[in-house]
């Protein structure tokens, strides 16, 4: 008897998603500047050729990994707000706050974060889907919490100087200006 074995192609769609996972990755370990996507196609173990298939340019690959990085950030804070002490938007932020605090510990998603907002800087398409991006976050945030605009401002301060503090290692540092920025924000 013959062994027939069926070989399974990947889809369009499974290899976009594994090749935004190997982006993801190289973006958070080099940046949008130091990333290349013939890295990212050996990585995806395919040829670079078919990354250009998925993603018309490196930009737009990039973009995909903000957008990615948008909606993970989106679902923790969901996370959040299902355990929230209750519906006060004091405790529906409270809660938001230790579930982005648990989420950056994912070292590539703070370090998409650090990087697409250096980008951002000076790649006009890129600061556009940041801005999509964080418009998304804080009208979420907004219509989750119930919040006014003033706790919303500080609850964005706060993840801002989470993200940096944490990308920096303080809290590996006990000194006087690390308990100075670290005083009241939680850190996992």
């Amino acid at each position: 008897m013959t062994d027939v074995r069926t070989r399974r192609l990947s889809t369009a769609e499974e290899r976009r998603a594994t090749v935004l996972r190997t982006a993801i990755s190289a973006f958070a370990a080099r940046g949008y500047y130091g990333t290349t996507t013939t890295e990212v196609a050996k990585s995806a173990g395919i040829s670079q050729a078919y990354v250009y298939r998925l993603f018309p340019d490196k930009e737009a690959l990039f973009v995909a990994v903000v957008e990615h990085v948008g909606a993970v950030i989106r679902e923790c804070l969901a996370e959040g707000v299902a355990k929230a002490a209750s519906a006060e938007p004091a405790a529906v932020l409270d809660a938001m706050g230790e579930a982005y605090a648990r989420l950056i510990t994912d070292r590539e998603v703070l370090m998409v974060l650090m990087h697409a907002t250096c980008a951002a800087s000076g790649e006009p398409v890129i600061r556009e889907a940041v801005q999509r991006m964080y418009a998304r976050l804080v009208e979420y945030v907004r219509a989750a919490s119930g919040a006014d605009d003033a706790p919303i401002q500080h609850f964005f301060a706060t993840g801002f100087l989470c993200n940096a503090t944490v990308s920096i290692g303080a809290v590996e540092i006990d000194a006087p200006w690390t308990r100075t920025l670290l005083a009241g924000i939680r850190h996992y």
